[in-house]
């Protein structure tokens, strides 16, 4: 994926952690990035960016747009020829290619709106395999899992 696949793709993560139902536009990134950040970058610098005029990002505009988006900066790279999203080694030593790992679930289930939040809220969180390892042990209780109708009766 190219970086500017991924920022198009945190605009619309972004939007739908919003409420928005939508992808946030640029314009809107840059007012709520300098709104809530003090500082921002131009739109038509992150429209370079997105369409691959710009490859390559300053370290400032890097760590500011991850802070923003609330993902690692090195995720804010081109993916080498050949990368492949799937892990291939053991999670519990690599939390950032796990927090990949559900973006890119939360990119695969982007119209399933309820699920992509979810994996992107794990994804967020400062400790990712916690948080599944809790999602674990909520089911195996059965008691939270269980549908509505049969807590009732």
């Amino acid at each position: 994926m190219t970086l500017g696949e991924k920022i198009r793709h945190l605009r619309e993560v972004e939007g739908n952690l919003r409420g928005l139902g939508r992808e946030m536009t640029q314009q809107e990134v840059v007012r709520t990035m300098k709104r809530e950040m003090r500082r921002s970058l131009s739109q038509s610098y992150l429209s370079q960016i997105e369409s691959g005029r710009r490859p390559h990002l300053t370290n400032e505009t890097r760590l500011l747009l991850a802070k923003f988006f609330k993902v690692h900066p090195g995720y804010l790279v081109d993916d080498p020829a050949g990368f492949q999203t799937e892990l291939i080694t053991d999670i519990a030593s690599c939390e950032d290619r796990l927090d990949l790992w559900l973006i890119d679930g939360a990119q695969r289930f982007r119209n399933d709106p309820i699920v992509s939040q979810a994996l992107l809220a794990i994804a967020r969180h400062p400790d990712s395999r916690k948080c599944l390892s809790l999602l674990q042990n909520i089911l195996e209780t059965g008691l939270l899992a269980e549908p509505e109708t049969r807590r009732a009766s």
